[in-house]
């Protein structure tokens, strides 16, 4: 995974760049050792904002200034960038001090946001801009055809939406239980609403579970809900 991740960036899995990118201070913080990815995140984002605003200005040649900054604020937040390291393998491959990883950091959206600017920075630094424009169109091209593909919300925001939808109030996600070594987590989530349990999953991060246990939950259809309602209803019969 590692080495995909490299050569997705034009990058030697080999160089001490690469490695630094997905250096969290929390595992620098845990090996006493100087170098993490923070730096190289303050220059990616430089190197970011000066790709994508190229490739949006000659992607969309009738857009305006307005158009066009909306377009790179949609497509280059936080939540895009990801978006695109979960879909391209960088969260594996981050490396995370072990209390990083059992509060669920490698899932954080901050944590791989950073982790893509600061290889966009390795990027530049390492092959310079032409590089850099090459990698970040992998950025702006997945970003914009999860944005034409009409890519729907998170799952927990179409549960919630949903099962409002019918009167209910928004789900609550538990923690049920958790298990695994320090480097390897895992948790295990269960998606109610009052009584009635939706569904339960198990992910590397208590967000990570909450997203999946909410997808198995929509997947299902609700079915749960309008049974619970049913029941409600027939036995406040006279």
């Amino acid at each position: 995974m590692t080495t995909e991740v490299a050569r997705l960036f034009g990058l030697s899995a080999e160089s001490t760049r690469f490695r630094e990118a997905l250096t969290h201070p929390s595992f620098a913080n845990e090996r006493r050792i100087d170098v993490h990815n923070q730096r190289l995140e303050f220059l990616g984002d430089a190197v970011l904002e000066l790709c994508s605003s190229e490739e949006l200005f000659e992607r969309f040649p009738e857009a305006d200034e307005g158009e066009l900054t909306r377009r790179r604020a949609q497509l280059v937040n936080a939540d895009a960038l990801a978006a695109f390291a979960r879909d391209s393998g960088i969260a594996a491959a981050l490396r995370l001090g072990r209390g990083a990883e059992a509060n669920g950091l490698r899932d954080s959206t901050n944590v791989l946001a950073d982790a893509v600017e600061a290889l966009l920075a390795a990027t530049y630094l390492d092959s310079g801009l032409v590089a850099a424009r090459a990698a970040c169109r992998h950025v702006i091209r997945a970003a914009l055809e999860r944005a034409e593909g009409g890519e729907e919300r998170d799952p927990k925001t179409q549960l919630q939406e949903s099962v409002q939808a019918l009167g209910f109030a928004a789900p609550c996600y538990s923690l049920v239980d958790s298990g695994g070594p320090a480097h390897e987590r895992w948790f295990e989530v269960q998606v109610s609403v009052g009584a009635v349990v939706l569904s339960s999953a198990t992910g590397r991060s208590k967000r990570a579970a909450e997203r999946d246990a909410a997808d198995l939950a929509l997947k299902r259809g609700l079915t749960g809900l309008a049974s619970s309602e049913e029941s409600e209803a027939n036995d406040g019969m006279p």
